[in-house]
């Protein structure tokens, strides 16, 4: 998914907003006292999304428990997860900012960009600093090609939680928009202590400044070696149009050879079609998922028969020649099923009913459906494992909804289906 590990990054900068009230309260309006929120630490965002899930099956609206689901499924590179945490904390407490700033923040590390700008008004109005979620909307500002008002955003957030993260993000903007001096410049003081973010991050601002070379030679000072199977997407990144750089410098779209897809919310041209190349670390290094498309025998080869990926690490998918299809999920995935029926056209229909039942309860939750047997199953999820899409059903028994889990065979697609 993500530039360096913004999953992490996003999860830190929501975790500032996280007002934490006694241990199970159940928060309706009004807030409860604050409390300092401490900081994620050596905590691994695996061991964090199981500790709050465990706390989920005991008390499924734990409002501090849901937000800490939602940050740590973010942290492993499950936003539609978290999306699913996030609408059940607004469920539990709607006038907190949290939940509305950690849905902002999901729906633009899965590339809904416009959807998810909304969501960081909700915090905002709802008492959020602007500061706290500021690079998170800078982000989804950068995707919808809006490169000035997401560079204002990140200045903003170079007073947030993480300031080092804003300025990357900044510079990788500029260099997005064509200045490469201020790209330069922005990266500066991080140049003073390089890490390995910042040292990726000056060789994406260097490629996408037209400097290919330039960015082989900063990446192999950082990580010798790397360059030669970087190269390619180098010399490539500072043709692609300003929405579409943003896609693959922080989300891992990247256009290429292929039938033609939506990348970022900006369709390219019949001219320049491209495949979705969509990354999920669970190490945050969204660089390796790249490195291994480039590794692939044949580019050609992976856009007329998706190879099977590793998990949740890397999915190529390519629709037919015509027109472009939602990319199925072809993993091993829990989800909860809603309805089935032989009837696709009415599964849509059948959840927008279900839906207006208890609108809160599935806020930001799309459907999906899987053809089995003949039936298609009506879905909603992934769920990050059986006890998470457990408490989800015991929420839906509370308003007389069914559900149950089902878990998707490896191989088995399921995809996102339209809804009236």
């Amino acid at each position: 998914m993500l530039h360096h590990n913004l999953a992490w990054r996003t999860s830190l900068a929501a975790a500032a907003l996280l007002l934490a009230g006694p241990g199970h309260a159940q928060y309706i309006d009004g807030a409860a006292p604050p409390l300092p929120v401490a900081p994620l630490g050596a905590e691994g965002p695996a061991d964090a999304l199981a500790r709050n899930v465990r706390i989920l099956a005991q008390s499924p609206r734990d409002y501090k428990a849901l937000v800490g689901a939602g940050l740590a499924a973010l942290a492993t590179g499950d936003a539609e997860a978290a999306v699913g945490f996030f609408g059940r904390a607004a469920d539990v407490w709607p006038t907190a900012p949290a939940p509305k700033a950690g849905m902002g923040a999901a729906l633009a590390a899965m590339g809904e960009a416009a959807q998810a700008l909304p969501e960081f008004d909700k915090a905002q109005r709802a008492g959020a600093a602007v500061e706290s979620f500021a690079a998170d909307r800078g982000l989804a500002r950068d995707l919808l090609g809006q490169q000035a008002l997401a560079q204002a955003d990140y200045r903003l957030g170079l007073n947030g939680p993480d300031a080092a993260e804003a300025r990357r993000r900044l510079a990788l903007s500029l260099a997005i928009s064509g200045d490469r001096a201020g790209a330069q410049t922005a990266l500066a003081p991080l140049l003073l202590r390089p890490d390995t973010a910042t040292s990726r991050t000056r060789a994406f601002v260097l490629a996408l400044g037209g400097d290919p070379d330039g960015a082989d030679r900063a990446l192999d000072a950082a990580m010798p070696g790397l360059s030669s199977r970087l190269d390619p997407f180098f010399r490539r990144l500072s043709t692609l149009s300003p929405a579409q750089k943003a896609a693959a410098v922080h989300l891992g779209i990247f256009p290429g050879d292929g039938s033609a897809t939506q990348v970022a919310g900006v369709t390219p041209p019949p001219a320049a079609p491209s495949y979705r190349l969509e990354i999920q670390p669970v190490t945050g290094d969204r660089l390796a998922g790249i490195d291994a498309l480039l590794r692939q025998p044949s580019q050609a080869a992976s856009a007329s028969r998706p190879p099977a990926p590793p998990p949740a690490t890397v999915a190529v998918a390519a629709p037919p020649p015509t027109q472009p299809t939602p990319r199925p999920f072809a993993i091993r995935r829990v989800w909860v099923q809603l309805a089935s029926g032989t009837d696709e056209a009415a599964l849509g229909a059948q959840f927008s009913r279900i839906v207006a039942r208890k609108p809160e309860l599935f806020t930001g939750i799309r459907p999906f459906v899987s053809q089995v047997d003949g039936k298609t199953k009506l879905l909603i999820g992934p769920f990050h494992n059986s006890d998470d899409s457990a408490t989800f059903i015991e929420d839906l028994a509370d308003a007389r909804i069914d559900g149950f889990t089902w878990t998707s065979p490896e191989g088995q697609p399921v995809r996102k289906l339209d809804t009236p």
